[in-house]
């Protein structure tokens, strides 16, 4: 598990991966490692659990309209969304195509919020710069059956920050430090 762990850090270019048993277990427990509260602005243009976990943290999903040429998250349309309750954005990088995320950044600092790509079908996608799943504070990956890179079923979340993921593993491991 743990040499996966590194491998698959190193190929991706990213500096911390922790593993789940799908896509959706990483997503709901990466917002609950980030301690977010109130109000999650996604998109509706996504699988039914980017929505679903959200909810099932106890907050509420905003919906935020796509843009027509990338089917991602329309970042001219978050900012009249964004009110004292929100605490993140969570956007879809669809079909891996990367989302527009200088601006979806400035956009986030201005307010203070956290920022999850749900980068399912991304796995291995890079623009001019980086890997895409440097971007924001998580990107979930899923390794379901029918994405890019699979493991027949099964999930990851990546994260900068190291203490994050320390705090990943704990809740996915019932709170136990190692074994």
């Amino acid at each position: 598990h743990q040499r996966f762990e590194k491998k698959l850090s190193n190929f991706l270019k990213v500096k911390n991966v922790s593993l789940f048993s799908n896509g959706t277990m990483a997503l709901l427990l990466g917002i609950k490692a980030l301690g977010l509260k109130g109000e999650i602005i996604t998109t509706p243009y996504s699988f039914v659990a980017t929505t679903h976990v959200i909810s099932w943290n106890g907050l509420k999903p905003v919906f935020c309209d796509i843009d027509e040429n990338t089917l991602n998250i329309s970042p001219k349309n978050i900012e009249p969304l964004i009110n004292e309750k929100t605490s993140a954005i969570l956007a879809t990088n669809v079909y891996g195509r990367p989302c527009d995320f200088d601006l979806i950044e400035k956009i986030a600092d201005k307010y203070n919020l956290k920022i999850i790509y749900d980068s399912a079908h991304a796995f291995g996608v890079e623009d001019e710069k980086q890997s895409i799943l440097n971007y924001g504070d998580l990107s979930i990956l899923s390794f379901h059956g029918t994405k890019v890179f699979t493991t027949f079923e099964g999930g990851a979340v990546v994260s900068k920050n190291k203490k994050i993921k320390d705090k990943l593993d704990k809740l996915k491991n019932f709170a136990y430090n190692g074994e």
